[in-house]
This record gives structure tokens, C-alpha cells and sequence, in this order.
């Protein structure tokens, strides 16, 4: 039975004991060893390495249960009279300095330190079933067998041109699998390699042994998984070496951080596994292993855990160690300074289950204790508070002068809290200052992603209402494209929350839209609940295009009929201009003038007509004009005979004219 063996520098180590789970071993935040007893579900004991913050654990193995037999190093012990004795003693640790600490729980001290055998970090360490030997990978890519006995090395080798990120002995103890790029198996007795497997792109985190059948006869599998990867794939050991490609695979929802399984011994029997995911799920499988299989397994059973407020928030699960029985299973929750210990019975006919804790009364007590290790400064009349803001401005304390009387006198002995002294900071001047807008001063950036995470996580619409009113293409492009990935699905939420107002936010609203389509399409589109996340916004955008068809036919016979009546209105302008004279020519005689005048008026509408009158008008008043000049030379005395002519003609044309 596996619990769960070397982890990665990215998670926080947490493992179960062998076989009756009794401690729970972890390594928190703070670099500390914490022991938890599963049954008074109390902390058992603490160690803290002398280079806990330099040197932190990365992994933690339990040694196997035995009983006391050879000399003093073997602080095994084993239950004699049925009693809850059956503890498993040995811990070793893998940490960054590249030493490997064996912790004895019995002792409740450090049993011994190895030393020397490795210039990188360790990231995972592996005991040998029966023999008091220690198997550990590291970032200086070799492997380093350690004999407990004399806390030396028995031997070293490099196993890949890679950090080695995971090890896995198998249960007889004649194998050893290891990881880098390429998964390895090796001969334990030759120190050479049995069997190469390629398929990961990324580092692999885990490796476990699933049967306990001999190599040689086609039944012995082991699991692999990696960092990023939502596939823990199942691996064959053929004896005719034909074991290019992993025979099986089995989905989860994120990369694997626990495995607890119960091996199978043959064909007949069923392979359990309870798989703890990144992202806080437990997954169970159960699969008979005989032979590949195309269709990736889905598991069996989805736990999932939450709190009991109105609106639930997830907690996380640590490990998880299935019990003899099928339903009951161990779960460790919460946080990794306090974690919660249960056995739940879960019914593994539903596919999927979320259990409802109050993890929040024993997580406060652990903060309490934290905040009341703090001191408060005390601040006196000679101290000034700085505070962050715009460089070269100076935002003025309020000094003691304007308090009461009384806050003179005890200024020097009173502790003021917290809050009292941020209501001291008057931060007013800072945005006001240099003409910057009110509120607005911290908004001169080019992107607003870490604002708007903050606004998201807190949902607070002041900060959100300033980042939205962004109009500058280019900074909600940078915004969106630095945003963390588990932000995104937030963001699009409240752009269709907003999507649903006003239209004028709308506006601004479809472009925050578009950046985040263009930027996290393929996010978006790995995610497995897309659909029932879009559908809101998707639907809200169907019932809006819908209209627009319509609206566009009906936009587009608006505009025929306004066209038709500007121009017919710019056709009257245009007479109306016309009805005063082109031109007017001007002689002695009045009536002439009247005349000619007449002949200019328009009588028609069409433009075309009245150009050509206005010619023929000036080309007779041309020809008049040089009949006159020549009969003025010939005969001076006719002139007023020509003038009565000239208008008796002109009267004559005027009547054809009328006619």
C-alpha cells in the first residue's frame, strides 16, 4: 500500500503512515514538521530543522513498519498485545540544502542526518521495503543509495541529464523507477537500466507501483503523473519489451498531489485508487488492470469539500487513505498549520459528492494566537508615519495639536491601535495635489491588472467602476493580457453582469469582451464547464443581434426617404434663389430695361430651360445692340424711328412670348 511518496517544490508535503494511519506528517508554510495523531485528531509532535527557513523540506516519506530486531537504528515498533502500538518510527525528509533528515517519532527527536551525497535540492526520497536502505533524487540528477545502518552512502549513480523529481521502489524490492524527462526502471542488484518510458512533456511528480506481479509475467503496472497535467497514465512491464506507450489513463481535474492506493495482486482483483488533486478534489477510481485501454477512465467517485456559510467557499483537501473497507476513507482538509482529520463513510455509487464542514471556528483560534505574538509601536509626538504616495508629495499627519487635551497627556504612554493611526494618515492632499484627479491619482499606469484582481477577489465596485471606465484600447489589451488565469472566469462574470445594464456601460463593457476573447480563448475553451458559464452571456448576446436584422432594414428605408426629402427640399431652395435676375442689362431707354428684365423672369422649373432662355436673351440683346450702333453711324436721325421699331419688335416678341 503506497502513501503517497515524494512530492514537488511546488506543494507542501503531506502524508499519511503505513498501514494504520495513525500520524499524519506534514511541512507548512513556515518550514516546521508537525505530527498529527489521526484518532485524538491532536498535534502529536513538532520538530523544527535548525535550517528550517534556509534549507525547507521539500519531501517526506515514512519508513515501513517493523518490529525492534537488529541494534538501536532500527526504532521500529510493532504492536505485541493487540494494542494501537503499530506505529510506523522513521520519517525522512528531503530539503533545498541537498540533506536528507531521518526524524524518529518514538524518540520525538532527529534520529540522524545524511549528508554529502547530493549539491542540489532533494526532491524525493524512498525507503527500501525490508533493508534499512534510503533511495533519494535530486536536482543534481543522480540517485544516491543510502544504508541507514552507518548513515552513509552505499552508492551513487545519475539517472538522467534532468533533475530527478520522483523515485518509487517496488514492493519486492528488486526495482527501482525513476523520473526526470524520461522515466527509468532500474535493476536494483546491477544498478543499471531495465526499461525506458517516454510520455510526459513535463516534469513527473509521482510514481507508484499499482501490482506487486513479478516483471516477467506481463502483470506488473506502475502510475505516473506530472506537473500540469490532468492524466495519470498506467504503464505496462512487458517481457517483450514492447511497453513503448502507457496501456492506460485516468482523467482528473487538475495535476495529481496525493495518491493513496491499494495494489492489486492479480487480474482478478481490482486496482483502488483515491487520487487528491491540485485543486483540492479527491478522485476514486477502481479498474481491473488487464491490458491496455483506448478511452481514458473517468473516476468512479468526485469528492469535493465546502464551508457552511451562505454563499460556500472550498476547502481544500490534503491526502486522503482508503481504509480496508471500500467506503470508509481517511480525509485530512483545510489549512496546512491546522489540518482537519475525519473518516468518512462515502457512498461511491454517486458520481459526485461535496461534504459541508465548519472548518472556521478551529482555523481562528490558530490566527488569534498568531496576531497576539505581535506588538504594537508605540507612537509619540517626536515620531512622523509615512505613508505611500505620488514622489516628492507629502501627506501631513494630524498631530496630537488638533486631538483633545486628554491624547496630550497620554501620547508618550498610550499604545494607539491600528485603526487610530490610519484615521490620523489624512491622505487628501496626495490626490489633489498638481491637478490630479480626485481618487484618480494611483490610476496613471499602462495596465490595471493587479487593481482589477483586487477588485475582483474583494468585488469591490468602487475599484472595478475606475478600472471599467478605462476607454484607452491599449491599456485594457495589457490589462487582460497580464491577468492571472484564475481571474479571468471572475472578469468575464462581471462583464456580463454590467453587459445587462445600462447600454452606454455596455459600450465600454463589449470592448473589455473582445480583449479577453482574443487573449484567453484557449483557457477559456479547456475548461469543462464552458457552456453552463457562457450560457448567461451567450443567450444576452443572441437576444440583442437578434433585433438587428430588423433594425438595419428599418435604418435603411429611414434613410431612403430623409435622402428624398433633402433633396426635394434642396430643389425649392434652389428656384426660390433662381426667381431674382442672372443678369440685367441697362440702356437709355426704361422700357428696354423692362423689357429685357421680363424676358430673364423663369417661366419654367427645370433648370436646364431657364439657362438656355437666359442665353438666347443675351445673345438677342447682343445683336440689338450692334443694329443700333450701325444705324447710329449710317443715319443719326433715325434713331428715335429705330428706338419705336426696337420696340414694337420687342412688345411683338413679348406677346408671341404669352401666346
Amino acid at each position: 500500500m503506497a502513501a503517497g511518496g515524494g512530492s514537488s517544490s511546488l506543494q507542501l508535503p503531506c502524508v499519511f503512515s503505513p498501514k494504520s494511519r495513525q500520524y499524519l506528517a506534514l511541512c507548512a508554510q513556515d518550514g516546521r514538521l508537525r505530527i498529527w495523531n489521526t484518532d485524538s485528531k491532536t498535534l502529536h509532535q513538532e520538530y523544527v530543522p535548525s535550517a528550517h527557513l534556509s534549507a525547507t523540506c521539500i519531501c517526506i516519506t515514512w519508513g515501513p513498519c517493523r518490529t525492534v530486531k537488529e541494534g538501536p537504528q532500527r526504532k521500529k515498533r510493532k504492536s505485541e498485545a493487540g494494542q494501537v502500538e503499530e506505529k510506523a518510527d522513521l520519517l525522512a525528509m528531503g530539503t533545498a540544502a541537498g540533506s536528507v533528515l531521518i526524524y524518529s517519532t518514538a524518540k520525538g527527536a532527529l534520529h540522524c542526518t545524511l549528508d554529502g551525497g547530493h549539491s542540489g535540492a532533494v526532491n524525493c526520497v524512498q525507503w527500501h521495503p525490508e533493508d534499512s536502505i534510503l533511495y533519494s533524487g535530486s536536482d543534481d540528477t543522480n540517485i544516491v543509495e543510502w544504508d541507514l545502518q552507518t548513515g552513509k552512502t552505499r552508492s551513487k549513480w545519475k539517472a538522467d541529464r534532468a533533475a530527478v523529481t520522483s523515485l518509487c521502489v517496488s514492493p519486492d524490492g528488486k526495482l527501482l523507477l525513476s523520473a526526470g524527462l524520461v522515466i527509468k526502471m532500474w535493476d536494483l542488484d546491477t544498478k543499471e537500466v531495465y526499461r525506458k518510458f517516454t510520455g510526459h512533456s513535463t516534469a513527473v511528480t509521482t510514481l507508484c507501483f499499482a501490482t506487486t506481479r513479478p516483471p516477467d509475467s506481463n502483470g506488473l503496472y506502475f502510475l505516473s503523473g506530472a506537473a500540469h497535467d490532468r492524466l495519470l497514465s498506467v504503464w505496462q512491464v512487458r517481457e517483450d519489451g514492447k511497453d513503448k506507450n502507457s496501456v492506460v489513463s485516468f482523467t482528473l481535474t487538475d495535476e495529481p498531489q496525493h495518491i493513496d492506493l491499494v495494489t492489486s495482486n492479480s487480474k482478478e482483483e481490482a486496482l483502488r485508487m483515491a487520487v487528491v488533486c491540485k485543486d483540492g478534489q479527491l478522485h476514486l477510481f477502481e479498474h481491473f488492470l488487464n491490458g491496455p485501454c483506448k478511452k481514458p477512465l473517468s473516476p468512479s467517485c468526485t469528492v469535493q469539500m465546502s464551508d457552511t456559510k451562505d454563499s460556500p467557499v472550498p476547502i481544500p483537501l490534503l491526502a486522503a487513505a482508503l481504509g480496508a473497507d471500500t467506503r470508509s476513507i481517511l480525509l485530512a482538509y483545510g489549512n496546512h498549520l491546522q489540518p482537519v482529520m475525519e473518516k468518512v463513510e462515502i457512498n461511491t455509487a454517486e458520481r459526485h459528492i461535496c461534504l459541508t464542514r465548519d472548518v472556521q471556528t478551529s482555523l481562528s483560534l490558530s490566527i488569534e494566537t498568531a496576531v497576539s505574538k505581535v506588538k504594537t509601536p508605540i507612537v509619540n509626538t517626536n515620531s512622523r508615519v509615512l505613508v505611500p504616495g505620488l514622489p516628492g508629495h507629502q501627506a501631513p499627519v494630524k498631530g496630537t495639536s488638533q486631538g483633545s487635551e486628554k491624547r496630550k497627556k497620554d501620547t508618550d504612554t498610550k499604545e494607539m491601535s491600528i485603526a487610530e493611526r490610519i484615521g490620523e494618515i489624512d491622505l487628501s492632499s496626495v490626490s489633489t495635489e498638481k491637478g490630479a484627479p480626485k481618487g484618480m491619482a494611483s490610476l496613471q499606469t499602462d495596465n490595471f491588472a493587479v487593481l482589477l484582481v483586487q477588485g475582483l477577489e474583494s468585488s469591490d465596485a468602487n475599484i472595478l467602476n475606475k478600472v471599467f471606465q478605462t476607454r484607452k484600447e491599449m491599456v485594457i489589451k495589457k490589462t487582460v493580457a497580464r491577468l492571472p488565469l484564475p481571474a479571468v472566469l471572475p472578469l468575464v462574470e462581471e462583464i456580463t453582469k454590467r453587459l445587462q445594464g445600462h447600454p452606454f456601460t455596455a459600450v465600454l463593457m463589449v470592448r473589455w469582451l473582445k480583449a479577453v476573447l482574443m487573449h484567453h480563448t484557449s483557457y477559456l475553451a479547456s475548461l469543462p464547464d464552458l457552456v453552463t458559464q457562457l450560457g448567461v452571456l451567450y443567450h444576452m448576446i443572441e437576444s440583442r443581434v437578434k433585433m438587428f436584422h430588423k433594425l438595419t432594414k428599418l435604418h435603411g428605408k429611414l434613410y431612403l426617404l430623409m435622402t428624398q426629402v433633402a433633396t426635394s427640399d434642396n430643389s425649392n431652395t434652389v428656384t426660390d434663389v433662381d426667381h431674382t435676375a442672372k443678369l440685367v442689362y441697362e440702356e437709355e431707354s426704361s422700357d428696354e430695361d423692362e423689357a429685357s428684365g421680363d424676358e430673364g423672369l423663369p417661366d419654367h422649373d427645370s433648370d436646364i430651360w431657364e439657362e438656355e432662355e437666359e442665353e438666347a436673351t443675351e445673345e438677342k440683346m447682343e445683336e440689338d445692340k450692334e443694329e443700333h450702333a450701325d444705324e447710329e453711324e449710317e443715319d443719326p436721325d433715325n434713331r428715335t424711328d429705330s428706338k419705336a421699331n426696337g420696340e414694337e419688335d420687342m412688345e411683338h416678341g413679348d406677346e408671341s412670348e404669352e401666346e
